[in-house]
This record gives structure tokens, C-alpha cells and sequence, in this order.
């Protein structure tokens, strides 16, 4: 194999950002906590650690955030467990065309990875990949490189040579500091100027994906 390409899952593979935001805006009227879109935006393309972090940092140290991410857990895992979370048009296509092709097919995903195996196997997609990377196996979030450098070992092929897929400003930072090609695929996060300066390339759609790959030959 000497073509590479790291998938992030949520928002990516799975339409299931908003979803979770679904499941949070909930709480947050339940509760009473608001301007939830402000923090929950900032843990786009987080790990679990960092997420918390943030939301303490914005409603302070006494906010129960371990409370309602076990409750929002709860109802989250209850809708689109066994299989029930949607799928971004054009994933199958894309991962059969990446397949053929001879791609290393890999995750990178700051979601837990017992989460990320579930989702991916519960959904049929395990079978096409080669390695899965979860958020909790390594110290440091996105925006740091270290989630790319190490779904990235084992691959003959040089970093700047294997290709991300993100949708997340910090999955596209990570990407860039570990020195990948990084193509955007904006989901809840419409690309700003850094993005537009940082990423090499930003597409509407998994089904542009698949052309701009073909075309380019990459």
C-alpha cells in the first residue's frame, strides 16, 4: 500500500455532531444552562478531557459536567446504538472506491475508541479499516498533532503524502501540525479564513471526495 488516508468520524462518517448537540441542547434546557452552541462549538474535534475543560472554563468550576455527559450519554446511546446513527451521504462509496484503490484506510477520532469501534462495526464499516485510533489513547488533543502522528505508524508512506479527511477548525490544525494533506469537510463549523489559508483543500461532500480524488490521482 502506498496511498494513505485518515478519516475523523464524527461529522465526517457519521452525521452525529448534531445529534450531539441535540442531545446537550436538551440538558441545557432541562437544566437551565445557556449559550450551549458557544461552548460546545470550541469542543468540536476535542477529546473527552478537553471537552470537559472547556465547559468548566465557560460555566465555571461547580458546572456538573460529569452528571449530564452520563446522562447525555444515556439518551444519546439509547437512540443511535445497534447501528441507528446516520451516516454521511456518500461514506460507502467513497471508503469502496478508497478500498480498490489500494488505500490504508485509518481513524483518527478523539472519541473514545471503544465508542469509535462500536460505531463503526455496529454500522458495517469496520471491514474497511486497517487501523482505529481513539481520542483516549494518547495525552494530548487536537489541535496537537499526536492523534495523526500515531494512526499514522506503521504506514510506508511520509506524512506529507497521506491524506485527512476533518471537519472540525481543530482536526484541520492537527492535521497541518502533523504534517498531512488536510481536505476539509465542513459540518457544524463553516470554514473561516484560517481555514481557507490552512487547509489544502475544502469540499462540500464525501461525494466530492471521491472526485477530487479521482481526478487528482492521489
Amino acid at each position: 500500500m502506498n496511498k494513505a488516508i485518515i478519516f475523523d468520524m464524527d461529522g465526517v462518517i457519521f452525521d452525529s455532531e448534531n445529534a450531539v448537540f441535540q442531545s446537550w441542547l436538551a440538558l441545557s434546557k432541562k437544566y437551565g444552562f445557556e449559550n450551549l452552541e458557544i461552548p460546545y462549538k470550541r469542543c468540536i474535534g476535542v477529546n473527552a478531557a478537553a471537552a470537559r475543560q472547556i465547559f468548566l472554563d465557560y460555566y465555571g468550576e461547580d458546572f456538573p459536567y460529569d452528571t449530564f455527559v452520563k446522562e447525555h450519554s444515556k439518551n444519546f446511546h439509547a437512540k443511535y446504538d445497534h447501528g441507528n446513527l446516520p451516516m454521511k451521504p456518500g461514506v460507502v462509496e467513497l471508503l469502496e472506491y478508497l478500498s480498490g484503490e489500494g488505500y490504508h484506510i485509518g481513524i483518527a477520532s478523539s472519541t473514545r475508541i471503544g465508542i469509535v469501534e462500536q460505531e463503526i462495526t455496529d454500522a458495517g464499516l469496520r471491514k474497511y479499516f486497517h487501523k482505529i485510533t481513539g481520542g483516549d489513547m494518547v495525552k494530548n488533543s487536537k489541535p496537537a498533532p499526536d492523534i495523526f502522528l500515531m494512526a499514522a505508524e506503521g504506514i510506508p508512506v511520509p506524512p506529507e503524502e497521506i491524506l485527512v479527511i476533518e471537519d472540525s477548525y481543530n482536526g484541520i490544525r492537527a492535521a497541518k501540525a502533523a504534517g498531512m494533506f488536510a481536505i476539509m469537510v465542513p459540518d457544524m463549523l463553516e470554514p473561516n479564513e484560517e481555514m481557507k489559508q490552512l487547509a489544502d483543500v475544502i469540499l462540500n461532500s464525501l461525494a466530492e471526495v471521491k472526485i477530487y480524488l479521482e481526478k487528482s490521482k492521489m
